[in-house]
């Protein structure tokens, strides 16, 4: 067995680590695409998650054949479609966090493997959607969440922004940056646009679309690399008890009594990057309770009835898994992907257009 496989002492070994990768690469379609599971979409975003912890896992041609698959489907604009089914569109909205995802992938692939010249083939393709994130972005900092198509054309445009995927937009900005920087090809308006977007998430909560009832807009601002320190350790304490279920994991909403691998697995990186890796470790031993004994989990599992629901094991959940595993082991050299400490210094809060005190005090305005 490789050494260099994610493993934690009495969790899960090397060997349990591997059965997951090949749980998921077992999904992976002759183009490259990975669906949630056989039969079912794929979307951009939980795609390059799947390829992220594939590449971890020591699945090498499995998860460039994902990366370059990326590339067929984006579009002129840098949009790639929401979902894809064995290669037809089923919806072609352009939706700004799947399409600028790519880039954190790429840069994981970077520290991992250290191949410049996959980045170099793939760097058009990210800064493509990057670009095309940031021409969504809304005048007060967040980034429109979609564009509607019809007959094969951008349409309307979604002016509400939802704060889990801005947050994701802004830890691929980060990553793009330091993509651009090992490319030489600086891209400063993506800056601009990372410290608009990191003081409207910081800031302006209240101005994104209200989601608070799902467990993904409570984490991902500390997830995205926007919110840490104190901040994210208040924020995190803030809503614990309304969403993690002592022994299970965390609900997806909050009104259900349904508890979600892969949301529970991004808390695990939440915490780690945090610092918080006690409790990070015993929420992603709680989940285990969803591995299934081919090494794939199951979605999630309603409670008190211990009924999974709904009844599939999905490629993104095992991958949450591997990295959160990668993240507390420190095993491989994309370890710290979430933690951001092998990315640029945060966004500066220039060029704000908000109007609020802090905006003003930031640029200097009386």
């Amino acid at each position: 067995m490789p050494a260099d496989v994610p493993s934690l002492d009495g969790l899960l070994t090397a060997a349990d680590v591997r059965m997951t990768a090949r749980a998921i690469a077992s999904e992976q379609e002759p183009s490259g695409a990975i669906p949630w599971r056989t039969g079912e979409h794929t979307d951009v975003w939980n795609h390059v998650e799947a390829a992220m912890a594939l590449l971890a896992a020591g699945e090498v041609k499995a998860a460039e054949r994902a990366y370059a698959w990326v590339s067929t489907v984006q579009r002129k604009d840098g949009s790639v479609p929401l979902k894809i089914v064995h290669g037809e569109v089923e919806d072609a909205s352009g939706e700004t966090n799947m399409s600028s995802y790519l880039a954190v992938g790429v840069w994981h692939h970077w520290l991992v493997r250290r191949d410049r010249e996959l980045v170099r083939r793939l760097w058009p393709v990210v800064r493509r959607g990057l670009d095309f994130a940031v021409s969504m972005q809304l005048p007060w900092g967040g980034v429109a969440w979609s564009q509607e198509w019809h007959d094969g054309r951008p349409a309307t445009v979604n002016g509400e922004a939802l704060l889990a995927g801005s947050s994701s937009i802004h830890h691929s900005l980060r990553a793009g940056v330091a993509l651009a920087e090992l490319m030489g090809d600086p891209q400063p308006e993506w800056e601009l646009a990372g410290g608009r977007l990191a003081h409207a998430i910081r800031e302006h909560p209240d101005r994104f679309l209200d989601k608070s009832e799902f467990s993904m807009d409570w984490y991902y601002p500390v997830l995205g690399g926007v919110v840490r320190g104190d901040a994210g350790r208040a924020l995190i304490e803030s809503r614990w008890e309304t969403f993690v279920e002592p022994g299970l994991g965390i609900r997806c909403v909050s009104r259900n009594p349904w508890v979600t691998g892969a949301e529970t697995c991004e808390l695990v990186l939440a915490l780690d990057a945090l610092g918080d890796r006690d409790r990070a470790a015993l929420l992603l031993a709680d989940v285990q309770h969803l591995r299934h004994e081919d090494g794939s989990y199951w979605t999630g599992l309603v409670f008190p009835e211990n009924v999974h629901w709904p009844d599939e094991r999905t490629t993104y959940t095992a991958a949450a898994v591997i990295l959160a595993v990668d993240a507390l082991s420190e095993t491989t050299p994309g370890a710290t992907i979430m933690r951001g400490t092998t990315l640029p210094a945060p966004f500066a809060e220039i060029g704000l257009q908000c109007g609020c005190e802090s905006a003003d005090r930031l640029s200097g305005r009386p």
